[in-house]
């Protein structure tokens, strides 16, 4: 018997309220992790990831320069992996992010951070894995296994567990994701007849942007690796502000533009770039808790939060609209061509 195609990623985009709502009573397990952090009060936060990975650093890149006005910068492994590069991390914090905890590159680069005196942190979904034994401390993200190539729960698992870490470091109580839970339920519920909408006006698109603000840019630059590797779409991920700075004048009526706009201030500091982009022709689809208040031909909206949680939500019709994108080009997202779950670079 043929699997059903996209079986596996649709069984774990829904697995995601249970998985959240276990995350968050389960916060207590980054305490230890959270106060070795403070304690050290570092000088500089770096965050290593590769892949949708990436995407949750740059999230943690947002929450630390915000919420613990700590600065914070994303690494290029193969500075150490390929050119040998070992400069001074005394006093720097360094999370390497990484689902599997698999990656050599991201191994040998935590390495040589700890060796150069950094405080080093692995989150990880895999415990026991050669990242998390490279790590002074590790963080479990707690997905359980993820068998779908594209990664759903465990990278919206992976931004909770980034966000419970920076939230106890400065001594929060996780108020803003207790019920995160039962708000992910009724974003995947709530949003389905939006997305359906979304995937029935897309489906022959060939070329397309993703844009957001702030947090949101994350979600934006995951959109456009979900697109790319489930449904083969020709997907670019800019900031809304580098949008402007030139990108914008290759936006016509021939490319569709995925907007993610939640209320807040990276939402608000959108709206010009949507304005540019409806100006120019382009499909525009907007998703977040904000898309109500957009012209956009298509608004999935998604309930509203604190700005700096609201990727947890964001990211799962995002993953709703690859799936059915997928499935409507006639393709499998469960066996994307030239893939594997775990990708070994150095």
């Amino acid at each position: 018997m043929v699997d059903e195609p996209g079986r596996l990623m649709r069984a774990e985009i829904a697995e995601q309220p249970a998985v959240l709502a276990a995350a968050v009573a389960a916060r207590d397990g980054v305490a230890g992790v959270a106060a070795r952090v403070a304690a050290a009060a570092p000088r500089f936060a770096l965050f290593a990831a590769r892949g949708s990975s990436d995407h949750a650093a740059l999230y943690a890149k947002y929450l630390a320069e915000v919420l613990l006005r700590l600065p914070s910068g994303l690494v290029s492994p193969s500075t150490t992996t390929l050119y040998g590069a070992r400069p001074d991390l005394s006093g720097v914090l360094y999370v390497t992010v990484s689902q599997s905890g698999g990656s050599p590159d991201l191994i040998e680069a935590t390495r040589a951070a700890r060796e150069q005196g950094a405080l080093t942190v692995a989150v990880t979904n895999t415990p026991g894995s050669p990242l998390a034994e490279a790590a002074e401390l590790s963080v479990d993200i707690g997905a359980g296994a993820e068998l779908a190539v594209a990664a759903t729960k465990t990278y919206s698992a992976t931004l909770l567990a980034l966000y419970h870490l920076i939230d106890a470091v400065r001594g929060g109580n996780g108020e803003a994701v207790a019920d995160l839970g039962a708000l992910a339920e009724k974003t995947l519920a709530d949003s389905a007849g939006s997305v359906a909408e979304a995937v029935g006006r897309l489906r022959f698109v060939d070329r397309m942007v993703t844009t957001g603000r702030g947090y949101s840019s994350a979600t934006a630059a995951e959109a456009a690796l979900k697109l790319a590797e489930t449904s083969y779409l020709s997907a670019r991920s800019y900031s809304g502000a580098d949008l402007l700075h030139g990108p914008v004048a290759a936006v016509d009526a021939d490319t569709a533009v995925l907007a993610i706009t939640s209320r807040g201030a990276g939402g608000a500091a959108l709206r010009p770039v949507l304005s540019a982009v409806r100006d120019s022709g382009a499909e525009v689809v907007a998703v977040g808790s904000a898309a109500g208040e957009t012209g956009a031909a298509v608004r999935i909206a998604v309930p509203e939060c604190a700005e700096e949680v609201a990727p947890i939500l964001e990211v799962l019709p995002v993953q709703q609209l690859a799936l059915g994108l997928s499935l409507a080009r006639g393709g499998n997202p469960d066996q994307p061509r030239g893939l594997r779950k775990v990708t070994r670079t150095r």
